[in-house]
């Protein structure tokens, strides 16, 4: 049996496209696959623009990083992968912040 997969593309051969704290803009608009308790499968989570902050960093299927993504005007922190958020402004890492 094979496992259907979204993409060839495993992200985890590389490091994390967005880091802890840094502002996201979602690019579409996203529903409830039924991983969100409390709400209808279906009902939406989040609108395409919606800006929101990385707080956590997961893995699924050991292929996709997802981020988990605070909303704070919504209060929701929703699962999201890489090809669904922006940046929401310039980052500039930590480590390369200068002393």
């Amino acid at each position: 049996m094979k496992i259907a997969r979204d993409s060839d593309i495993v992200e985890l051969d590389g490091p994390p496209a967005f880091e802890y704290g840094m502002k996201v803009r979602s690019r579409r608009t996203i529903r409830n696959d039924g991983t969100f308790r409390g709400k209808e499968i279906g009902e939406i989570l989040v609108t395409k623009g919606e800006v929101g902050y990385v707080c956590g960093i997961g893995t699924f299927l050991q292929q996709f990083y997802i981020y988990s993504v605070d909303f704070i005007d919504r209060g929701y922190r929703v699962g999201m992968k890489a090809r669904e958020l922006d940046p929401a402004e310039d980052w500039v890492p930590i480590a390369d912040v200068p002393a």
